[in-house]
């Protein structure tokens, strides 16, 4: 028989800086990523009735080299929520050739229909650090 649940529920709230981004982007149509993530998880918890005891941020970030004014935003983003006590882990983004075909369409000009090759920044290793982190939290009874 499971033990039953405690009176009082704590929570951790783990986030995907880059996931949570592109939800907001798609959803609401935000060109930055001008979230506020404590009070978003402040705002979550507060709904289900749960103690918020740490909110934890995850995200990769460019390299100066790559992209100097993204590096300096999120260096400055990323300096405020520690600074207001959330949990901050980061990863440089790594750069990949991607190849996309293009669609057929009059906006797309000459390059309709035609392979298109970019550098993209990738994340790498954001969700396995979110996992180990969630474990170990368990784990420890966090």
């Amino acid at each position: 028989m499971p033990p039953p649940e405690p009176a009082e529920k704590r929570a951790v709230v783990f986030i995907d800086g880059q996931n949570l981004f592109h939800s907001a982007r798609e959803t609401f149509g935000y060109s930055h990523p001008n979230y506020d993530v404590k009070t978003l998880a402040a705002a979550v918890c507060r709904r289900k009735g749960w103690k918020l005891l740490q909110t934890r941020f995850y995200t990769g970030i460019p390299d100066p080299r790559d992209n100097a004014f993204w590096s300096r935003f999120w260096a400055a983003k990323l300096l405020a929520m520690s600074r207001s006590g959330v949990y901050v882990y980061t990863r440089k983004l790594r750069y990949r050739n991607k190849t996309m075909l293009l669609p057929s369409r009059p906006e797309f000009g000459e390059m309709a229909g035609r392979e298109f090759s970019f550098l993209a920044g990738e994340e790498k290793g954001i969700d396995v650090r979110i996992a180990l982190d969630v474990i170990r939290m368990a784990h420890r009874k966090e």
